[in-house]
């Protein structure tokens, strides 16, 4: 018996838990399984990407206010969408932990898919807020997928199967906003309907090939306790390491923020760039994320293992921050953008850390609890940035300093690679090895 269950457990069928050993999922279903997800995640951002480019004019045609008027309720839209991702995040996760994956997975995909008509035919404002409200509360299945990615994965193949879900953003981000622009010449409410179609056709197919990854031996009951942003973190306190990654993990989302809120006012003012070379940046930043996280992660990792990984992750991305507030002509920021892209390593590698580190019965807690703090920094993240940038332009600024805000980030990188380290090395100190490592 000892010999069979070692045998499964080299083989990636099977991991132990104490004395017990749970079986994995069929190692056949994981393919149609893991592209069921990226195909998910694709989906999801194309949804998000598909509304860039319509959603200020489409808000200001509802209102009947100017610009201003219509900027301002787009920052509340957003801020809501964050808000309901940061309370509904580790709700969705321990649903998961109880009922599995898949039909919390299924149900998401076949709200956000009907919301997106809401929206599409939404008559007035106060329709658009709670259209934003639901798209916000399902596209908090982020969390569910990700556990789902934990559950399929053999510990050696989590942080490459992790990059593969940014690789998925990567071409979501690129395709989306491109063919929201096209739509958005045919009608203001053309994306919206799109969106909508794409993911309800992918929850059908959904629904006709993906598995159940989480086994029933591995499910806890639901706990309200838990279930909220506070308890999910609070539930983690007895893995040291894990709270110090998750806390390196909030910081640098924080830092990200600089680049989706004043990227655009950015390179504007500083360089002069019109709104076609602005696109062609955001494409780089798409395209080099599909390649580094979707591809190059896997070899990264091998070759320098999950710490070191993280650690050149954290490092590149502070000198790229730094970069982007020295540079003095547009071409420099273009290169920096490539170089930089290599800190996309990070996100899987924390993540299949993370994930090793808890119980196969709280992976839907705990990618929750990283969902909500990435909602938090989304929160907390675009005014910090936005006035920062403002202030060190303006009059009373003690020094003309436009490239203030990524400096921040780039201190806030550096804060995060300390932390990052000194988890490592107490981890190691103690001699207490995850799974893999």
């Amino acid at each position: 018996m000892y010999d069979l269950a070692a045998r499964a457990r080299a083989l990636g069928l099977a991991i132990s838990r104490g004395d017990r050993l749970y079986l994995r999922p069929n190692l056949n279903s994981r393919r149609p399984a893991l592209r069921f997800i990226l195909i998910t995640i694709t989906i999801d951002i194309l949804g998000i990407g598909l509304i860039i480019p319509i959603l200020p004019r489409l808000v200001e045609s509802l209102g009947g206010g100017g610009v201003e008027s219509a900027l301002g309720t787009v920052g509340l839209l957003g801020s809501l969408y964050s808000v309901m991702q940061f309370l509904c995040a580790p709700f969705l996760g321990s649903l998961s932990d109880r009922f599995g994956r898949r039909p919390v997975i299924l149900v998401s995909l076949l709200g956000s898919g009907l919301d997106y008509f809401l929206l599409a035919f939404a008559p007035t404002l106060a329709w658009f807020f709670v259209g934003r409200m639901i798209v916000g509360m399902t596209a908090a299945n982020f969390a569910v997928a990700g556990s789902y990615i934990a559950d399929i994965s053999p510990p050696e193949k989590r942080a490459a199967n992790f990059g593969l879900i940014g690789g998925a953003f990567g071409v979501g981000f690129v395709l989306g906003p491109a063919l929201g622009g096209l739509l958005g010449n045919v009608g203001l409410r053309v994306p919206f309907l799109v969106a909508g179609v794409l993911t309800l056709l992918n929850c059908w197919y959904g629904w006709r090939v993906l598995p159940e990854s989480l086994a029933p031996e591995n499910r806890r009951a639901f706990s309200w306790r838990r279930s909220n942003p506070v308890g999910a973190l609070r539930a983690l306190r007895r893995y040291p390491m894990v709270l110090g990654l998750m806390l390196t993990f909030f910081v640098i989302q924080l830092a990200h923020q600089v680049l989706p809120n004043t990227w655009v006012l950015y390179t504007q003012y500083r360089y002069g760039w019109t709104a076609g070379q602005t696109g062609i940046s955001l494409a780089i930043v798409g395209a080099m994320a599909a390649l580094v996280q979707g591809g190059l992660t896997g070899r990264i990792v091998g070759c320098l293992g999950e710490q070191k990984a993280a650690l050149l992750g954290l490092g590149v991305g502070a000198l790229g921050y730094l970069g982007y507030g020295l540079a003095t002509k547009g071409w420099m920021v273009c290169v920096i953008l490539v170089v930089a892209s290599v800190s996309g390593v990070i996100d899987p590698a924390l993540k299949a850390m993370i994930s090793r580190g808890v119980g196969d019965d709280e992976q839907g807690g705990v990618h929750g609890a990283l969902a909500s703090l990435g909602s938090m920094a989304g929160i907390i993240g675009p005014l910090m940035t936005t006035q920062v940038f403002a202030y060190f332009i303006g009059a009373s600024a003690p020094m003309y300093l436009p490239g203030a805000a990524f400096f921040l980030s780039a201190l806030l990188m550096a804060g995060s690679l300390l932390v990052a380290a000194w988890s490592f090395m107490a981890h190691n100190r103690a001699d207490v090895r995850l799974p893999g490592q």
